[in-house]
């Protein structure tokens, strides 16, 4: 059976843990019962193997930095670096999103705005009516954000596949089979929800009208329907 690694670079917010589980819970159910998938924690110093170990590999946001340079992360981007090399199918979801671009000498930083967290509007580039997963998905399309860090220069190698109007970067590709997004297709509405509510007192401090970010919450089909895309471009990958 088809394999997909989940590399978790970290797990979410305890509140929201404890209502929802954790990161890996909501890959595994959005990759569909097609595939099987294996844990690896690298924040706790798992080993992820080779790359080539894996028919695909999932990376998870995280409550982490890029720019902090763990030990950990510094480790994984290195391996990121072979997973591109060798072609192995690869997914970095926000934080796995700015690792890979910033393994890949692209550039991270704090969002001069600070904290995005709700649902907004992503924007697809002419560049996706070739690419094996936008190209299902329509030119526009609500996701999940919750990010205080963006990538603010993409790999020189990389092609621009998605932007919104906050995010210049919300999606890249490099190479045939190699993605990274800023939003998270594994959110529910109900996650977002909750993610809200723990950031609630912040993001007020920060002159953010939560109660406005809440209302804007919504289901978000498309977002959502990238992972079992990457799912069955892995499946047809591995023949």
């Amino acid at each position: 059976m088809t394999v997909i690694a989940i590399l978790k670079t970290g797990s979410t917010l305890p509140a929201v843990r404890q209502q929802h589980g954790d990161f890996e819970h909501w890959f595994r159910e959005k990759l569909g019962n097609q595939v099987a998938t294996q844990v690896i924690d690298v924040a706790a110093g798992d080993s992820p193997g080779k790359p080539e170990d894996w028919d695909g590999i999932v990376v998870t946001g995280s409550p982490a930095m890029v720019t902090d340079r763990e030990p950990w992360s510094e480790a994984t981007a290195h391996w990121l670096r072979h997973a591109v090399e060798r072609e192995t199918p690869l997914l970095g979801v926000c934080y796995g999103h700015q690792l890979l671009a910033d393994a890949l000498g692209g550039e991270v930083s704090n969002r001069p705005q600070g904290r995005e967290s709700g649902t907004f509007e992503v924007s697809l580039r002419a560049e996706t009516s070739d690419d094996p997963l936008f190209r299902q998905l329509p030119k526009r399309f609500r996701a999940h954000l919750t990010h205080q860090q963006s990538v603010i220069r993409l790999p020189s190698a990389a092609r621009l596949l998605a932007a919104s109007s906050a995010e210049a970067h919300q999606a890249f590709r490099v190479g045939p089979c190699a993605w990274g997004v800023q939003f998270h297709p594994e959110f529910t509405a109900d996650v977002m929800r909750a993610y809200l509510d723990a950031q609630a007192p912040a993001l007020a401090t920060a002159g953010q009208r939560v109660n406005e970010l809440k209302k804007g919450v919504r289901d978000t089909p498309y977002a959502n329907h990238l992972l079992l895309a990457f799912s069955s471009f892995v499946r047809w990958r591995h023949g």
